[in-house]
């Protein structure tokens, strides 16, 4: 959604319930929804993988958790962020890319950490180069799709062949899948970008299967390792 379209939207929208109150007036009500849920998506955020990266602080370590898959879901979120910034769409239609990859990036450092790994790798490199072409930047959008279903499955199959789901926050797991079905309305309201909206069901979907093994799993604990003089 242009800008200017956006503008004249909230003088139609201010007009309709503080000039005529008209409080049922439906584009306007579902603006506002949008508009709620993109800020509370983007404050819940801040701290939504907070619980995963406690968890894997308290246990000193990394059960469970695949790296592969970490990295993968710093790259889908840095390219959503980097076509949000390039086509210029609200910030909260995506701001909440920008805190979910400093604690993803901090996640995978953990990981590399406890896995006793941390100087074989760097980080991705961060996201945007304003320079490049717009419709470079489309392709890189759409391939975050197949990006998030590789990533989520090698976390499903970590899972599957360990028989428990380790280190995985559950708290943060949750958050993600309800965040993610979320923004497919608001990608819908804010941007009119199929490409936004169709990356969020992909990611619902392959959150969920997370969700779905984390019920499986619930009582299932990694075993206790014992310790070797």
């Amino acid at each position: 959604m242009a800008a200017a379209d956006m503008a004249v939207e909230k003088e139609s929208c201010y007009d309709e319930f503080f000039l005529n109150f008209n409080f049922l007036d439906v584009p306007c009500l579902k603006t506002v929804i949008s508009k709620g849920l993109g800020i509370g998506i983007i404050l819940g955020s801040v701290l939504v993988k907070l619980p995963q990266i406690v968890k894997l602080v308290r246990a000193s370590s990394a059960e469970g958790l695949s790296l592969q898959s970490v990295l993968l879901e710093l790259v889908a979120i840095t390219g959503t962020m980097t076509y949000s910034i390039i086509n210029r769409f609200p910030f909260s239609a995506w701001g909440e890319a920008l805190f979910l990859m400093l604690q993803t990036l901090a996640i995978g450092v953990l990981i590399l950490h406890y896995n006793q790994r941390t100087g074989r790798g760097s980080a991705p490199g961060s996201a945007a180069v304003p320079l490049t072409p717009p419709a470079l930047i489309t392709a890189l959008q759409a391939s975050n799709m197949p990006a998030i279903i590789v990533g989520r499955l090698i976390q499903a199959v970590t899972n599957f062949q360990n028989g428990h789901t380790g280190q995985l926050s559950a708290v943060s797991a949750f958050l993600l899948f309800a965040g993610s079905l979320a923004r497919i309305f608001t990608s819908l309201q804010e941007t009119g970008d199929a490409l936004m909206a169709l990356t969020y069901v992909i990611s619902s979907l392959c959150n969920g299967i997370l969700v779905m093994q984390l019920l499986y799993y619930w009582n299932c604990c990694p075993p206790v390792k014992s310790k070797t003089e």
